[in-house]
């Protein structure tokens, strides 16, 4: 899910900065009469996300365009698929060719290597969740493009839920410190997590009341004996080393939630290209 009026804001400056005063290769060579008929197509397998948003790019830069979307966000579509239709004026099509094609690359990049991760620990209840460690200006639609590929958000912002960190910690003197004073003003709908990374604090943030636990690069071993500690008194979520080779061990530890910047921060820009021609 992401907010379409937050986005449009985002696509002004994304024009404006490539654009700068003017796309002169364009205004040299093209006729504002000449038209043209484009395809935006899949140059490698892919899960999709942010096709939307490209779609628009092109209609906000020139709004005479005919633009059809040919596919939508999370379908799983092959090398060669058609993604988009844009037929119109060609000076608009030619000038946000570039800013349309980024955004869906990294955004299909993101939802493809959460899927990944995601059909890695199927059959397990571990769901994979995402950080706040994402492209700045960009979270809402990282986070999108997490959900299309599979995996839940975390946080969205600072403001979203408490998190209680080792820094928290040692400035409030205790974890049941630190938890009775967030608890205090906590708004009754917002969960409150409490990082640990020995099964002692595991024990201190279920006798304080946690909702929510993370288990700091803790061995698998160790993961173990706290969901057994923890017995569903409060949700787990194990966070830090998180790879491929890793993750399938640590979901079948029974924890509930896995975490990874990988997904947002390490994932590659896919192959999406805009060739003349629709048929």
């Amino acid at each position: 899910m992401y907010d379409r009026f937050t986005t449009q804001r985002l696509i002004d400056l994304w024009l404006s900065e490539d654009i700068g005063a003017c796309d002169l290769t364009v205004q040299l060579m093209i006729e504002p009469d000449e038209t043209g008929a484009f395809r935006m197509n899949a140059r490698e397998p892919m899960v999709l996300a942010g096709i939307d948003v490209a779609a628009a790019v092109f209609s906000r830069y020139e709004p005479r365009l005919s633009v059809k979307v040919e596919a939508a966000d999370g379908d799983r579509v092959e090398k060669g698929a058609t993604l988009i239709l844009v037929e119109g004026p060609a000076q608009g099509i030619l000038t946000a060719e570039r800013t349309a094609l980024n955004i869906v690359q990294r955004l299909s990049g993101i939802a493809t290597e959460t899927a990944r991760y995601v059909d890695i620990i199927k059959g397990t209840n571990a769901r994979l969740i995402d950080t706040r460690k994402t492209t700045p200006g960009l979270r809402m639609l990282e986070k999108h493009a997490v959900a299309c590929g599979g995996g839940l958000n975390h946080r969205l912002g600072l403001d979203n839920g408490v998190m209680i960190k080792d820094n928290h910690i040692a400035v409030c003197g205790g974890i049941a410190q630190a938890v009775e004073r967030a608890r205090r003003k906590l708004p009754v709908l917002t969960k409150l997590e409490v990082e640990c990374d020995r099964l002692e604090q595991v024990r201190e943030a279920v006798a304080a009341g946690a909702d929510v636990i993370m288990l700091d690069n803790m061995p698998v071993p160790e993961m173990k004996e706290a969901v057994a500690y923890v017995a569903g008194r409060a949700k787990l979520e194990a966070s830090g080393g998180i790879r491929y080779e890793t993750i399938r061990a640590i979901a079948e530890t029974g924890v509930d939630y896995i975490s990874t910047s990988k997904i947002t921060m390490a994932a590659p820009t896919l192959d999406i290209g805009l060739d003349i021609g629709i048929a």
